[in-house]
């Protein structure tokens, strides 16, 4: 990777960013313009947003990986750390992607998490630290 990541970037700000309809299109678009590339993700997130979303815009998610405006990290070596989140959450509920971007930001802690998701305002890195966030309700 070229450049460090500037923040941890969450799926909903992305489906709402190519998806014109979603109440939080313009402040994603918004974020995704002005925050200075490249962003980081990782598989599952990407997964979750290219379910989302279909056809044209699909194509532009993917375009923005190829093109290097999102990178995404590794977790192959942490499956016992993400399912321990996503268990400990279990009430909330917490989904793989989450747990996987909360994983990312124990290992990146100056990397803030892009979402619209609420429930990473109850999220906690290593059990007792918030996660730095840049969301519309934060």
């Amino acid at each position: 990777m070229a450049a460090e990541p500037s923040c941890l970037m969450d799926s909903g700000p992305l489906v709402a960013a190519l998806n014109a309809r979603d109440r939080w299109h313009a402040w994603a678009r918004e974020q995704l313009g002005r925050l200075p590339r490249p962003f980081a993700s990782c598989e599952a997130v990407l997964s979750e947003a290219a379910f989302l979303l279909g056809g044209d815009a699909r194509r532009r998610l993917f375009a923005l990986f190829e093109e290097e405006h999102g990178v995404l990290l590794a977790l192959s070596s942490e499956v016992k750390r993400v399912t321990a989140l996503a268990r400990r959450y279990e009430n909330v509920p917490m989904d793989i992607a989450d747990a996987c971007l909360v994983r990312l930001s124990e290992r990146h802690p100056r990397l803030p998490v892009v979402t619209v998701d609420s429930d990473f305002r109850i999220y906690r890195r290593n059990r007792t630290q918030r996660i730095p966030l840049i969301a519309p309700f934060a």
